[in-house]
């Protein structure tokens, strides 16, 4: 009875704190006002996170298990040619978007490419993953084409790849790719993107071929393991496991993390983080540049590669601290015991960070998509730039008239307020549950998430702050 009235009470506070107040004028997104007080939304947000964690730690072991059991899914797999067949045809696709890529209209906002590229992959894309489950599998633009080419029972593979590199080739890559993504003078010029998604098509092929397509796309390419991580906090998981439930139930693996694999989901987060950061005032402060007159990504270019490196490290050197904090704090007591050692408890509970990167990378790019997805309608409609109108969608006006509108707006900030906090509320439930994994008893588990708690709730307060701060670039 008493734990009853607990969660109760605790659960009546996280509802009370998410109910909306009053609003007033806060700038985001650069010319993007928001309407809700600063102070009020930081700190609902933050307490609602903290009322998570206190229900969590009163909610008994058996229902912590149950609220994370998977429901395995009874009908029958579909046929491994029609997932190739996708996959095909996304490499027919990908070629058509690099030709129109160097042949099509100079404006990235006409040609096809970054358009799809950065709006229709990077934002559309990895959202719908992240909530609907590791799409990847069937729209890679090298499966099908390699099954096509090598058979069914590929010939063994020209080169091994030693097992100690881990995934650290693929961290390298994504690195290279977010440092592309945020620091490159013209990352969406259209013959330059070309010649980099060719060039890369052509190297993950070719390392498929040489290493083996099952080998390259577990340990080296960055996207495929990237995205089966976040597709992980689905409600159908990462797709290794056939089955549906609670977002973020398919983070509790069967099998052991790698360590590589955990510092991998921490450098989501922190670039994902990192690249909202290099646009606030507060940065272009500390680096001197005047956030009214932008000078341009040239003269940036060097600061950003420092500030993507020192966010990574600085994340996961924080985390690392505080895991070691929670490990502590879980075997005091019980020296004789065996128990888990810092880099097993390290790899767990590193993935749970993955809802927070998914909710902040979905409100991030929120007003993006919003406006460049119009631009984005109307290439598809005339995608030779040649005044076709295909759909009806190439004639229509591309407008951000809803960010003038005062219903629309308070909509969309309460959408990304809701996302964040949402994200950090369900990576406090899979923290626990890995806990409860890693160190048996609820009371332990419970006792050891006072670090990460504290981690998190922070985490929380950078986060929205991030959102609602004043961007100049």
């Amino acid at each position: 009875m008493r734990t009853t009235v607990r969660i109760f009470t605790a659960l009546s506070l996280m509802l009370l704190i998410l109910i909306p107040v009053g609003a007033q004028a806060h700038v985001s997104e650069q010319a993007f006002v928001l309407l809700l007080p600063t102070r009020a939304y930081i700190i609902g947000g933050c307490l609602s996170v903290l009322a998570s964690i206190l229900l969590v730690s009163f909610l008994p072991k058996r229902v912590t298990e149950r609220l994370f059991a998977a429901r395995l899914l009874s009908w029958p797999a579909l046929p491994h040619w029609l997932r190739h067949g996708v996959s095909l045809l996304s490499t027919i696709l990908l070629v058509f978007l690099i030709y129109l890529g160097m042949t099509g209209p100079h404006d990235p906002l006409s040609n096809l490419l970054p358009l799809m590229i950065w709006t229709g992959w990077w934002i559309v894309l990895v959202s719908l993953i992240g909530v609907l489950g590791n799409l990847w599998l069937w729209v890679n633009p090298w499966s099908g084409l390699y099954r096509l080419i090598f058979g069914r029972t590929p010939a063994p593979p020209a080169l091994h790849l030693p097992d100690r590199w881990g995934v650290w080739p693929a961290w390298a890559l994504f690195m290279a790719y977010f440092s592309f993504f945020i620091a490159d003078p013209a990352p969406s010029d259209p013959d330059r993107l070309a010649t980099i998604v060719a060039s890369y098509w052509l190297f993950s092929f070719a390392g498929m071929a040489l290493f083996g397509a099952q080998t390259w796309m577990a340990r080296c390419e960055p996207f495929s393991i990237a995205f089966t991580l976040l597709a992980r906090v689905s409600v159908f998981g990462g797709g290794t496991r056939r089955g549906f439930g609670m977002p973020g139930w398919d983070l509790m693996s069967p099998h052991p993390y790698a360590v590589g694999l955990g510092v991998f989901a921490l450098t989501l987060l922190a670039s994902g983080s990192f690249d909202g950061l290099k646009e606030s005032f507060w940065w272009l402060g500390l680096i001197n540049v005047n956030p009214l007159e932008f000078p341009g990504r040239s003269a940036v270019i060097t600061s950003s590669l420092i500030g993507l490196a020192l966010a990574v490290i600085g994340l996961v050197t924080a985390f690392a601290l505080v895991v070691w904090a929670c490990r502590a704090i879980a075997v005091a007591g019980k020296p004789r015991e065996p128990q888990p050692s810092f880099a097993v408890v390290f790899a767990a509970l590193a993935p749970a960070v993955l809802p927070i990167a998914l909710g902040y990378h979905i409100s991030h790019f929120m007003v993006s998509f919003l406006i460049e997805g119009q631009y984005l309608l109307a290439a598809i409609s005339d995608p030779l730039a040649n005044g076709a109108n295909l759909f009806g969608w190439a004639d229509r006006r591309v407008t951000a008239g809803f960010l003038n509108s005062l219903d629309s707006v308070f909509i969309i900030w309460l959408t990304q307020l809701g996302v964040v906090v949402g994200g950090h509320i369900l990576s406090v439930l899979v923290s626990h549950r890995v806990a409860l994994q890693l160190f048996g008893d609820a009371r332990r588990a419970a006792l050891s998430q006072i670090p990460l708690g504290a981690f998190m709730v922070l985490y929380t307060l950078f986060g929205l702050w991030l959102l609602a701060t004043p961007r100049g670039a």
